[in-house]
Order: C-alpha cells, then structure tokens, then sequence
C-alpha cells in the first residue's frame, strides 16, 4: 500500500546562490553534519547538495506536510549506501511517520543544471 508519494526538481544554480550569498548560514540550516563532509568533499558540491535538498522536499511532500515548523530540515538526513543508493533517515518528530513498517524510499537524478528526486511511502500488506 503507498501511503504517500514526492517529487521535487531544482536548480543546482539555485544551490549555488544560495551558498554563494548566505555561506555557512543556509548550510548549517539545511543540511546535517554529515550531509556537509559528504558534499563538500565532491568535486561538483553543488549538485551533491541540491540532490539532498530536492530529496529533502520530496520527502515532506510525500509525508504530506510540507514545510509546517514542527520539524527541521536537518530532521531528513539524506546518505548513499556502499552501492550509491540514496538512503534518508528521519530524526525527531519524523521518525513517527515511518511506524507500523512504513518504509521510505527515494531516487534521485540530475543532469548539468538540474537535479529531481522522487519519494514514496509505501508498506507491503
């Protein structure tokens, strides 16, 4: 059963101004720790944290409650497993919204400009 379904798509140029013009105060606003040490240490960083931020949108679209001031955007956390498979880890009061064996799924994709990144909720019954 899918329980809900996000997608988001940004430019990596948006990213950039952002960082660009507000430093270190959007990144630590947006992204955790380890979000960060994984990005910057990338050739091509802003494509790297655009995909986190697009997948951190594609999430709060499929939890179905956008950007409501009750979470962070550090509370999704958005990694790669020893494969490259994006994972996300909800912290705080998200980790509710996967119970009753909920799982959480994402895929992300990007081109030179842009990057897209598609959520769903789903349970198998």
């Amino acid at each position: 059963m899918i329980y809900g379904i996000g997608i988001d798509i940004i430019e990596i140029q948006r990213i950039k101004e952002s960082v660009d013009k507000l430093g270190d105060k959007f990144l630590n606003k947006i992204f955790t720790e380890k979000e960060l040490d994984y990005s910057l240490s990338k050739p091509n960083k802003y494509q790297h944290l655009a995909a986190r931020f697009a997948a951190k949108e594609a999430v709060t679209k499929a939890l179905g409650t956008g950007w409501n001031g009750e979470f962070s955007w550090k509370n999704i956390e958005v990694s790669n497993d020893e494969k490259g498979k994006p994972l996300v880890n909800l912290t705080g009061p998200l980790v509710e919204a996967l119970s009753d064996g909920k799982k959480l799924q994402v895929t992300m994709s990007h081109s030179r400009e842009y990057v897209s990144c598609f959520a769903i909720i789903h349970k198998n019954e």
